[in-house]
């Protein structure tokens, strides 16, 4: 898993070329909105697209993690089947469920069921390398996700730039990075993280917790802001040093929930002392995501080696899905 994360700048760089070389047409379809299906590691890169692309595209994009897609979707509807395997089974009932509904569907995968899927149906699709843990290639998804969109209309070709620019980034800041998260993980790895943001990074609060939960084998939970000013923060009375709180700052968050933000760490600070925050870097959105998701890979990776366990074994989920295979 520490080489894998070490290769995510590199991983990023073979995304650009792979989405680049893999041309999807869609002949101009004007679409009235789009699903993006996935679970996991491999849904995730949803999530954060369709917030990084929220101030351009004008065209709704939710993020389906089921077997069932919602009933609006329609011969109108652009479905992005994304699946590292190729064979979770909810996001192949989703997929045959998109066949039904005519909607067009485009596909992102190693191979597996939803790229036979693809080729029997002639659907168009993009490959990405195989054979890693679905979490370790976050790098393939999301950067063909955003060729998807732009591919169909949905964005420009801006990212491709803002990509590379955090790609240089993550070079330049790779040791930085590496000894900040090493020193967050010290704070941490004994406690229950609790990860906090603004609206509009939730998806890099999400991406952490899931890796907290699979690299580090700890449970966490996130929330953001100003939702949870509405309910989580009157849960904040009790003294607690077995919490540890990580708030994912950027300098273009809101005003006002910066205010908020403030306002809540002296709330937070009457029940536990650890509060972490970490401030991205970069001039995009794009770049500020990839830079917090990449810093919250190592601190996770870190907490697993203090923590003596093995960040790569994920054994609890082998044997449900052992288990679903027997029904």
């Amino acid at each position: 898993m520490e080489q894998l994360i070490a290769n995510f700048p590199k991983q990023l760089e073979e995304a650009i070329e792979i989405g680049r070389a893999t041309k999807l047409n869609f002949n101009g379809k004007i679409f009235s909105n789009v699903v993006v299906s996935g679970l996991g590691g491999s849904g995730i890169g949803g999530t954060i697209v369709s917030e990084i692309v929220s101030e351009e595209a004008t065209t709704p994009i939710i993020v389906n993690k089921d077997y069932f897609l919602p009933a609006f979707v329609n011969e109108n509807t652009l479905v992005i089947i994304s699946s590292y395997s190729g064979n979770t089974e909810e996001t192949v009932n989703a997929m045959q469920q998109a066949l039904e509904k005519n909607a067009t569907v485009a596909c992102i995968s190693s191979g597996g069921k939803v790229i036979e899927i693809a080729k029997e149906n002639k659907l168009q699709y993009i490959v990405v390398p195989g054979g890693m843990p679905p979490r370790s290639c976050l790098g393939y998804s999301l950067t063909q996700l955003l060729f998807v969109l732009n591919y169909a209309g949905i964005i420009s070709n801006r990212f491709e730039k803002e990509l590379e620019k955090s790609i240089a980034l993550l070079n330049k800041e790779e040791t930085r990075i590496r000894k900040l998260a090493l020193r967050v993980a010290k704070k941490l790895y004994k406690k229950t993280p609790v990860i906090y943001s603004a609206t509009g990074f939730e998806g890099v609060s999400i991406r952490f917790r899931q890796q907290v939960n699979e690299n580090s084998k700890m449970l966490c939970w996130h929330n953001v802001i100003p939702e949870m000013n509405h309910n989580e923060l009157v849960g904040w009375v009790d003294k607690n040093k077995k919490l540890g709180v990580v708030i994912f700052r950027n300098s273009s968050d809101y005003s006002r929930t910066q205010s908020r933000i403030e306002n809540n760490k002296e709330v937070i600070a009457g029940c536990t002392s650890t509060i972490i925050e970490l401030f991205s870097k970069g001039k995009s959105k794009l770049e500020n995501s990839i830079y917090l998701i990449h810093l919250g890979d190592w601190i996770s990776l870190y907490m697993a080696q203090l923590r003596k366990v093995d960040a790569t074994e994920v054994n609890v989920i082998d044997r449900l899905k052992g288990a679903l295979s027997k029904i």
